[in-house]
């Protein structure tokens, strides 16, 4: 336990941040996961409706600093890819 006020709130806060950033790393995996599974059975609509929401949980968490830019440049460039390969 710690002994000072402010450490006690930093405690709060950086629970409250662990909670947000695993979700969202998680909704990450979980998009990505049933984008190529959409990719794998050729369905080309879900696979763009999946592309636009990952491309959405990304951006959050780019700009919430959960995951750094350059591995948000690179999930959007395979994802998008791999999309592509559909309409080819």
């Amino acid at each position: 336990m710690p002994n000072i006020k402010s450490q006690e709130k930093r405690d709060r806060q950086n629970k409250k941040r662990q909670l947000r950033n695993k979700a969202l790393k998680t909704r990450i995996k979980n998009l990505r996961k049933k984008l190529l599974q959409a990719v794998e059975s050729k369905d080309t609509e879900q696979a763009e409706g999946l592309l636009s929401s990952l491309f959405k949980a990304l951006d959050k968490a780019a700009k919430k600093n959960v995951v750094h830019k350059n591995f948000v440049a690179n999930k959007k460039s395979k994802a998008a890819k791999l999309v592509n390969s559909l309409k080819s």
